[in-house]
């Protein structure tokens, strides 16, 4: 014997359409989030400006590096900052962020003059963060950082 059990206006009930729909609800939301973290080619550790390093003043009093970790004519890849910084032969340094403008993959070396994703072989010139090969047309974005006491810290 069955017994029909039933709620006010459907209250409370799930139907076998209803469940694939919140799925398809949920995975999109879970899409949009993804999207709206890398929107701008920002990427997994960067901020919203793109910038790749969120700062603060907690942060300023940090440095990043000192200058004797970079490399004259090369570079050094901060991870945790999401930084690449870049010293030229005269001791000149710049900082871009480590985020491939194509798809959001972190650069993984500094070497030959260029700034190079491992993910679709961009390559960015060191001096400039211009994409000079591979399939990025958008530079990495400059992170403003000052030198002082032989050392790099956020600006």
């Amino acid at each position: 014997m069955t017994q029909d059990v039933s709620t006010p206006d459907g209250a409370g009930s799930l139907t076998r359409r209803a469940i694939p729909a919140a799925v398809v609800v949920v995975g999109a939301a879970a899409g949009v989030g993804v999207a709206w973290n890398h929107r701008d080619g920002a990427g997994p550790g960067a901020n919203a400006a793109g910038s790749g390093y969120a700062g603060g003043s907690a942060a300023a009093s940090t440095p990043l590096a000192t200058l004797d970790q970079i490399p004259a004519g090369g570079g050094l890849i901060l991870d945790k900052a999401a930084v690449v910084l870049t010293k030229d032969q005269a001791g000149d340094v710049k900082a871009f962020s480590a985020v491939c403008t194509h798809q959001g993959c972190t650069v993984s070396e500094v070497s030959g003059g260029t700034i190079n994703c491992p993910c679709h072989g961009s390559k960015f010139d060191v001096t400039s963060g211009a994409p000079v090969a591979g399939p990025a047309s958008t530079p990495l974005p400059p992170v403003q950082v000052s030198v002082h006491d032989n050392a790099v810290f956020p600006a």
